[in-house]
């Protein structure tokens, strides 16, 4: 099977500057307008550069051109899970990408040949381990967070945690699934899915990697296929003065 390569860039919300919105469409302009606080605009605005950099990138188009599209499956509203917006049968179509947030940490997955999917969490956020676990964790899962020490406990929920979210990215799917259902390998272990709930449909193949974003965040990355993933990561994010 083929090795899925995927393009990891990462930047910070406070890399944001007016120059950017230069690059976003107007469906992007009007939700940036739209939102209210400071921080969720320069973290959105973030968000669509980078995107727009590495697909631009990807498929040798400059940014502003990069045909993207919002429309949430429930109520055709521009927001939810973005896409390219691209033919069947353009030379584009086997292009995805995932975009991921957590604090001031913005990162965007570029992958082609398979649907991929990536997360970050904060090491800064608050968080209750034991009541997330209870909630986000099946019970192979609880066990190998508890057999660790209780010093290591956060780092390993969310090494857990990124990884089943970067799954359900790459499927495209939001957290309102049986969470419980879909279980990993031991976080101290190589990252495989080791149970699939029914309701996701027929299990495909998971091709997952484990990410450290500047020595502390915590992330992985998922593409649907086996064959494994090799991540090129970009720490300069390329965004333009």
């Amino acid at each position: 099977m083929t090795e899925h390569e995927v393009l990891v860039r990462w930047a910070r919300s406070g890399d944001a500057r007016p120059g950017l919105l230069d690059l976003l469409d107007a469906v992007e302009r009007a939700r940036y307008e739209a939102t209210a606080r400071p921080a969720d605009k320069a973290r959105f605005l973030v968000g669509c550069a980078l995107s727009r950099l590495a697909l631009g990138e990807a498929l040798g188009l400059p940014p502003a051109d990069v045909p993207l599209r919002r429309v949430c499956p429930r109520c055709g509203g521009p927001h939810g899970k973005v896409r390219l917006a691209v033919p069947e049968r353009s030379p584009y179509a086997d292009v995805d990408f995932s975009v991921t947030h957590s604090g001031d940490v913005v990162g965007v997955a570029v992958c082609r040949g398979a649907a991929v999917g990536l997360d970050v969490e904060d090491d800064a956020i608050v968080l209750d381990v034991d009541a997330a676990a209870r909630t986000a964790l099946g019970d192979t899962e609880l066990s190998a967070l508890y057999a660790g020490p209780a010093a290591g406990r956060r780092t390993a929920f969310l090494r857990t945690w990124t990884r089943k979210e970067a799954v359900l990215k790459a499927l495209g799917v939001g957290l309102h699934v049986p969470l419980r259902g879909l279980e990993m390998s031991a976080p101290d272990t190589a990252p495989t899915v080791l149970d699939w709930p029914r309701q996701l449909g027929p299990r495909p193949e998971v091709s997952l990697a484990d990410l450290t974003v500047e020595g502390a965040h915590t992330a992985a990355v998922a593409a649907l296929g086996g064959g494994g993933v090799r991540v090129v990561t970009r720490t300069d994010p390329g965004i333009p003065a």
